[in-house]
């Protein structure tokens, strides 16, 4: 059956986090503290051992001083480990072959029995290496058009004559915009447990969806999906990083099979990270706006550039948001990359939607500038009465409300347009907008089981995965109002593939995909089994596409405004308000949503003001491989006037509980409504991020 929309009571509502308590006193276990307390005894520590060369290949692997120190077991390598069934994904298809193909990338792993002595082992480890000729920086990469980029969206797409819209412009924005190399870095690093006995193989991950890993894994190692178990039950956070599995999965598995029989545990160092985990790419957008002489758009144009790895392709979708944001007559977007021998870039916190909304959001307020239209009244001017994509009406849009509820919190009006015109003893002050969008995206393929318990309980199960976002408890919400019980009533299991089959939480996905199957199981339950069943009642479904995505288009939007403050004499800039206001249907909890929104909104400051991933050309490894050297914003960054709200509503065309996804929508645009109002602050517009003191200074070319 398909779902229905639900009437909601405990949706909406306010509930602290199920998983609060365990986590605030360190009960919570994560995936290298799995059985700590469930009499899981000497478990061995692997410790990846990295390629220190760009491209080449490993003559040998000398571990012999490494054997020699005590408590180290074994070092595996190309010539020692387990044979892969299928080594298609070049990623994963670790410790098989003798090529390099990216610095860091895994060579070796030394099987110790305490971490030290896995350390030490690692470091005695000899990785005699051929070098080869690199290329590991933009610049010097052939581009391409990849066949489809991210999320399967088409390369290139063209709508309208953009060359004679050019020509007819009275006013023409024509700049370049560059986003650096970003590393998600969640609080957890990348972990897994694993155990190998006969056929066997178990995993406790830090991922952020355990059936991706299982069958993602399962046909490479040889096995039956079903002959590979994972569990997530705590994650400490992935931002994208642990959408996918990376080659730290694979060399736990294959070290726990080398070992039958005993568990192996991995960490990834914070340094490894930064070569083996994902990361966004660098991105390069250039952007042409072309307009009438009050702002409205004639054309849109935005070519993007970025990088991939030679091993893997991963193509950023950086320009699909201009392909929908605004209305225009005429608009074409590209997208080339270039092949290099670094590590494989990946998702990262609104993958495409961040980066491509800093390029248009701050040409968006070059044209207000240009046009001399206040930037709010320049994207209200500009709204699409549908989806210029695909022509389909908005489910639910309301871009407009959200740029203007949010100015009236903000205290926009009466802003004064001219640059540097605020000064506060030795800070220039501005103010800053940009718009901010994400698709509602529903994914197939999502599984729930609901069973009856005693005493009026429901067992409800779903192998979703709780990445730190609040999953466990709007999925108890949803599940209530959908069995129309108390969410007492509600024993909800995930983060296991021994639970049915779920999708990844990424995309802004989760909710939607995992509580439309939640709601149409437990309809279907109803229908089976009536509202008073007897204990031991189940019904098990798969969800069926909603039925309106087909119809509509579907996103979420936001405004955001920034008060930002620069030193007239240093440079140093200060973020001091930062509001954000969304439209992103019902809101399930109001308070894990709060959390999320906040939380985007700081990820865009820490990348428009200190994020910058930077690769040695020369090496091909990345220098800024700690949270010494790779700045996130901290609690100093943190604006003193900081805040999200929401527009009250219902999008019962995304889902059958009225919401849509708000995990990444907080990062787009923030970065953008930043460097805007540096921009209005100073006078000095900044098309590169991170925006750092020295653009500020006297004498900058």
């Amino acid at each position: 059956m398909t779902a229905r929309p639900i009437a909601v009571h405990a949706v909406g509502a306010h509930l602290d986090r199920v998983d609060g308590p365990l986590k605030v006193t360190g009960r919570a276990p994560y995936a290298v503290e799995h059985g700590s307390d469930e009499g899981v005894r000497d478990p061995l520590t692997a410790w990846i051992v990295g390629a220190p060369v760009a491209r080449g290949r490993v003559l040998r692997v000398d571990a012999t001083r490494a054997l020699a120190t005590a408590g180290v077991v074994s070092v595996l390598d190309h010539t020692s480990a387990r044979r892969l069934a299928d080594t298609e994904d070049g990623e994963l298809a670790i410790l098989q072959d003798d090529r390099i193909h990216h610095r860091g990338q895994v060579v070796a792993v030394v099987l110790a029995e305490s971490a030290e002595a896995a350390r030490e082992g690692a470091r005695l480890v000899e990785v005699h290496v051929e070098a080869r000729e690199h290329v590991a920086d933009l610049d010097e990469g052939d581009l391409y058009a990849p066949e489809e980029v991210n999320a399967g969206h088409e390369t290139d797409w063209a709508d309208g004559d953009v060359d004679a819209a050019r020509a007819d412009a009275s006013v023409v924005v024509d700049q370049e915009y560059s986003t650096p190399q970003e590393h998600n870095s969640p609080l957890e690093p990348h972990a897994v447990s694993a155990f190998w006995d006969e056929d066997r193989l178990t995993l406790w991950d830090s991922t952020q969806s355990v059936h991706g890993v299982a069958q993602t894994l399962a046909p490479m190692l040889g096995l039956e999906v079903d002959r590979v178990r994972v569990r997530a039950p705590y994650v400490g956070g992935g931002f994208g990083s642990k959408g996918l599995p990376h080659s730290p999965e694979m060399a736990a598995a294959l070290a726990a099979m080398s070992v039958p029989g005993r568990w192996v545990r991995l960490a990834v160092t914070r340094q490894q990270m930064f070569a083996l985990t994902g990361y966004r790419t660098e991105t390069r957008s250039r952007i042409r706006l072309s307009a009438e002489p009050d702002g409205r758009l004639l054309a849109v144009e935005h070519d993007a550039v970025s990088q991939t790895s030679r091993l893997k392709e991963f193509a950023e979708q950086t320009a699909t948001i201009s392909r929908m944001m605004y209305a225009a007559p005429a608009r074409r977007t590209t997208h080339r990359v270039a092949a290099l021998d670094v590590a494989v870039p990946s998702w990262m916190r609104a993958p495409g939607e961040m980066p491509g909304a800093f390029a248009l959001e701050v040409a968006m307020d070059e044209l207000a500038v240009a046009c001399d239209v206040d930037p709010v009244e320049l994207r209200v001017r500009n709204e699409p009465a549908t989806d210029p994509e695909t022509g389909n009406p908005w489910s639910d849009r309301r871009l407009v409300e959200c740029l203007r509820t949010g100015a009236e919190r903000f205290g926009w009006t009466g802003r004064d347009p001219r640059a540097a015109s605020r000064t506060e003893g030795d800070w220039h002050v501005g103010t800053g907008v940009a718009a901010a969008t994400y698709p509602a995206l529903w994914m197939a393929g999502n599984v729930a089981r609901i069973e009856s318990r005693a005493g009026g309980r429901y067992a409800v199960g779903i192998g979703a995965v709780d990445l730190g976002t609040g999953a466990r408890t709007v999925l108890q919400q949803i599940a209530a109002d959908a069995l129309e019980v108390d969410v007492a009533a509600i024993d909800l299991a995930i983060g296991d593939t021994s639970l049915p089959t779920a999708t990844v939480a990424g995309g802004s996905s989760g909710t939607a995909s995992w509580g439309t199957a939640i709601v149409q199981t437990a309809q279907q339950f109803r229908a089976d089994h009536g509202h008073a069943p007897l204990p031991g009642l189940h019904s098990r479904t798969e969800a069926e596409s909603y039925p309106e995505p087909e119809k509509h288009a579907l996103h979420s939007f936001g405004a955001v405004f920034a008060e930002v403050r620069v030193d007239r004499w240093t440079g140093e800039v200060r973020v001091s308000r930062l509001h954000g206001t969304y439209s992103v249907g019902r809101v399930v909890n109001p308070t894990t949503a709060r959390s999320q929104l906040l939380g985007g909104l700081l990820m865009g400051l820490s990348a428009a003001l200190h994020e910058d991933g930077v690769r040695d050309p020369r090496f091909g490894h990345v220098i800024t491989q700690d949270l010494a050297t790779y700045h996130v914003a901290s609690h100093a960054d943190v604006p003193p006037d900081l805040d999200a709200r929401w527009l009250d509503g219902a999008d019962t065309l995304a889902t059958p509980f009225g919401g849509r996804g708000i995990g990444e929508i907080g990062i787009v645009g923030t970065s953008a409504a930043i460097a805007n109002a540096a921009s209005h602050a100073t006078g000095v517009r900044v098309r590169d991020l991170p925006v750092t003191a020295d653009a500020f200074l006297p004498g900058r070319p």
